[in-house]
C-alpha cells in the first residue's frame, strides 16, 4: 500500500488535499486486466485502518474511486463503511444516488471542489484516491507536492505475466521519503571527505545537510532495515566502564542514563516553556529545545549530537527543526529522525495542533569506514511504506505518557542489518 500527500487539478476554487493508496508490484505494476490480481490480508488490514482512522471520532474521512472500481467492490461490502465514498462518473444511469454515504461527481476536480465546500469540509477528515488505474494516473501524475510515495512489495512475478499489467510510473516509487536518507548514505560513501574521529575508526564525512520528513499521514521509520525491536543498546558503549575511564569520568556509574541526566542540573524546564509557548504564543520566534551548554561539557560521557531544536506553528500544524552537529549515519539518524518526529507528535497532540514537518539539519554528517558495507547493502533495497503513528488521544500531558499509548500500523521492515557502534 502507498500513501501521499497531492494536490488538486489547477484551481478555480478550493480544493481538498488528498492522498494516493495503491497496491503495486515490485514493477509498479497496479492491475491486469482491469482488475487487482491479489488478495493479501496484511494489505487489506493496512487499507482499512488507513481510510478508517481520525483523529477527530466525529469526523470521518472520503474515498474517491472511479466507476469500475465501486463496481469491483463486493456488492455486501459496498459503500465502504465508516467512509464517505465518492464516486466518479459521467454517466448518467447510476442508481444509487441516494444511498447513505456515497456521492457521485462527474471528475476529479468537481470531486475535490466538493469536499472543500460545507458541509464536507466540517465533516470529512482526510480525502482518500483508492482507485482504478486511470484516476490514480491522473491523480499521482499531477501531484506537486514534494513529499514521497511509499510503494509495496507485492512480490508476484512468479505468479502473473507482466505483460498484461497496468504500471505507475516510475518517479512515484522514487520520491518515497526514504530516499532523502538513502540518497545522502550513497552521497557520502560517493564522495564523502575523509576524516579521523575520536575513535580512530576513521569515517566519511559531508557538511551542512538536510532532510526533510512530513509527519502528516505517516511516520518515518526507516524500513530498509529493522531497527531494534526490544531496547535501544547502540549507545551502551559510550556508558562502559572503559568509555568512561577514557573520557576521565571513572567516578560515574556505568549506567547510561546516569551518564546522560546526571550532566544537567535541572534549573530551568525547556519542554515545558515550549509547550506553554506553543499553546499561547504560537508565532513566538524562540520556541527552542537547547541541549549545548558549555559550560557542563567537560562533564559529560559524550556532549549532545542532537543540540538544538525550534518548533514553528502555522495553519494547526506543529513542525520541527532540530539541528545536529555530528550525525552518524548508520546506527544514530534512523533514531534521531524517529526519536524528534515521535516528539514532535506528541507535543502537537497536546496543543490540540496536527503533526507538520520534521526538518533535520546536519553539520558533520559521517559514515564510519567499518559501515560502508553494510550501508551499501542497505541502499540496493526498496523501501517499504512508512507506518502510521496512533498515539492515545486522551494523553494531554507531556509527563503521562506510557508505550502503551503508542502503536504503530503498517510496519513492515527489511531485515536487519549489523553494524556495530564505533567508541
Amino acid at each position: 500500500m502507498a500513501t501521499a500527500p497531492a494536490n488538486g487539478d489547477s484551481q478555480s476554487g478550493p480544493q481538498r488535499n488528498y492522498q494516493v493508496v495503491v497496491a503495486a508490484t515490485r514493477d509498479l505494476g497496479i492491475g491486469k486486466d482491469g482488475i487487482l490480481p491479489w488478495e493479501l490480508l496484511g494489505d487489506l488490514k493496512f487499507f482499512k485502518e488507513l481510510t478508517l482512522s481520525s483523529s477527530d471520532p466525529a469526523k470521518k474521512n472520503a474515498v474517491i474511486m472511479g466507476r469500475e472500481t465501486w463496481e469491483s467492490i463486493p456488492v455486501k461490502l459496498r459503500p465502504l463503511p465508516g467512509r464517505l465514498n465518492v464516486i466518479l462518473t459521467r454517466s448518467g444511469s447510476f442508481d444509487f444516488a441516494t444511498v447513505e454515504n456515497v456521492v457521485i461527481c462527474g471528475s476529479m476536480k468537481s470531486a475535490l471542489e466538493l469536499l472543500a465546500s460545507t458541509p464536507y469540509c466540517l465533516s470529512i477528515e482526510k480525502v482518500f484516491v483508492i482507485g482504478g488505474g486511470q484516476v490514480m494516473r491522473k491523480s499521482l501524475a499531477e501531484t506537486n507536492d514534494s513529499n514521497g510515495k511509499e510503494s509495496a512489495e507485492v512480490d508476484s512475478k512468479n505468479k502473473f505475466e507482466t505483460e498484461n499489467f497496468s504500471f505507475l510510473p516510475k518517479m512515484i516509487f522514487d520520491r518515497h521519503e526514504e530516499y532523502h536518507y538513502l540518497n545522502l548514505v550513497e552521497d557520502i560513501i560517493r564522495s564523502g571527505a575523509q576524516k579521523n574521529d575520536r575513535t580512530g575508526t576513521g569515517t566519511l564525512s559531508k557538511f551542512g545537510c538536510q532532510m526533510r520528513f512530513n509527519l502528516r499521514k505517516s511516520f518515518p521509520l526507516l524500513t530498509t532495515k529493522v531497527l531494534q525491536e526490544k531496547g535501544i543498546h547502540i549507545w551502551d558503549g559510550n556508558a562502559s566502564r572503559e568509555y568512561l575511564g577514557r573520557v576521565g569520568l571513572a567516578h560515574r556509574e556505568e549506567d547510561i542514563q546516569t551518564c546522560m541526566l546526571t550532566t544537567l542540573e535541572k534549573v530551568f524546564d525547556q519542554l515545558m516553556d515550549v509547550i506553554d509557548k506553543v499553546k499561547n504564543n504560537p508565532d513566538d520566534r524562540r520556541i527552542i529545545l537547547s541541549a549545548w551548554n558549555p559550560s557542563d561539557l567537560k562533564k559529560m560521557a559524550l556532549p549532545p549530537c542532537h543540540m538544538f531544536a525550534q518548533f514553528y506553528v502555522e495553519n494547526g500544524e506543529l513542525s520541527c527543526q532540530m539541528y545536529q552537529r555530528s550525525a552518524e549515519m548508520g546506527l544514530g539518524v534512523p533514531f534521531n529522525i524517529a526519536s524528534y518526529s515521535l516528539l514532535t507528535c506528541m507535543i502537537a497532540q497536546i496543543c490540540d495542533l496536527s503533526p507538520g514537518d520534521f526538518v533535520h539539519v546536519i553539520g558533520d554528517a559521517h559514515v564510519y569506514r567499518t559501515h560502508v558495507r553494510a550501508l551499501e547493502e542497505q541502499i540496493q533495497k526498496m523501501p517499504k511504506p512508512f507506518p502510521i503513528l496512533k498515539i492515545n488521544p486522551s494523553k494531554k500531558d507531556i509527563d503521562s505518557f506510557v508505550a502503551s499509548d503508542f502503536k504503530l500500523v503498517g510496519y513492515d521492515p527489511h531485515q536487519k542489518i549489523e553494524m556495530k557502534m564505533a567508541i
